[in-house]
């Protein structure tokens, strides 16, 4: 499958330079010129990377990496003129996984876009078709059953069909009405009540501090995120 690449950039001409030369190295190519069309692209599909320009009209680069970080994983690379060390490291530290400085070179481009393509699928997260293993969980897919620490712990259906929908889509912000669809079905969505006790369940089971949850985190008015890092 292609990868999906979000392009977020106001320079009609270098928003042109970099969709014409992603799609020619067969990335699936989509843009935003302002910050609110950032946002709604990255709301509509989660992309498998965004280029990020700062200085963007309507809301600007950095209040569109803070929000997108609020619910998504996805790396972000910002692509900016703006050149002071403070303005790299307020980014960073809100999120973003790399800085490249206009005027750069494609080939520089390049490679940090395959760098950072290649992290999210070689990180410590070990998965198959059949089991997924992250830290002191290990789930089996084809026997429904959970381990931590090498020790079975029992599940529901729902539980353990909630927990595998949520492993499959680790760092994915999954709403509640995402898990309603797929646990129990269309007729329960807006439901929120069922997700809020089968969460409660499954942290109960698989968290050291149900208070402080690290595997399963709660995305305030969304829903929920497994996450795996």
């Amino acid at each position: 499958m292609r990868k999906y690449i979000l392009i977020v950039e106001d320079d009609v001409a270098m928003l042109k330079f970099l969709r014409i030369n992603l799609a020619a190295r067969g990335y699936e190519v989509r843009t935003a010129v302002d910050g609110p069309g950032a946002l709604k692209q990255a709301e509509l599909r989660v992309p498998n990377l965004i280029l990020l320009d700062l200085n963007l009209p309507g809301i600007n680069g950095f209040e569109v990496l803070g929000r997108i970080r609020d619910w998504c994983s996805v790396p972000i690379l910002v692509i900016s003129a703006r050149c002071d060390e403070s303005d790299k490291v307020l980014c960073l530290d809100n999120g973003a996984d790399d800085y490249i400085l206009k005027p750069f070179g494609l080939n520089e481009l390049l490679a940090r876009v395959r760098a950072l393509l290649r992290r999210t699928e070689t990180n410590h997260i070990q998965m198959n078709s059949s089991r997924f293993k992250c830290r002191e969980l290990e789930l089996d897919f084809n026997s429904m059953q959970l381990q931590r620490n090498g020790k079975s712990i029992k599940l529901t259906e729902i539980e353990y069909r909630t927990l595998k929908l949520l492993t499959i889509n680790a760092g994915k912000v999954l709403t509640h009405n995402m898990i309603l669809s797929d646990v129990w079905g269309s007729a329960y969505q807006d439901n929120n009540q069922y997700t809020h006790v089968i969460i409660n369940r499954l942290r109960k089971k698989i968290e050291q501090d149900i208070s402080n949850p690290v595997f399963i985190q709660t995305v305030p008015g969304v829903g929920y995120r497994f996450c795996a890092n």
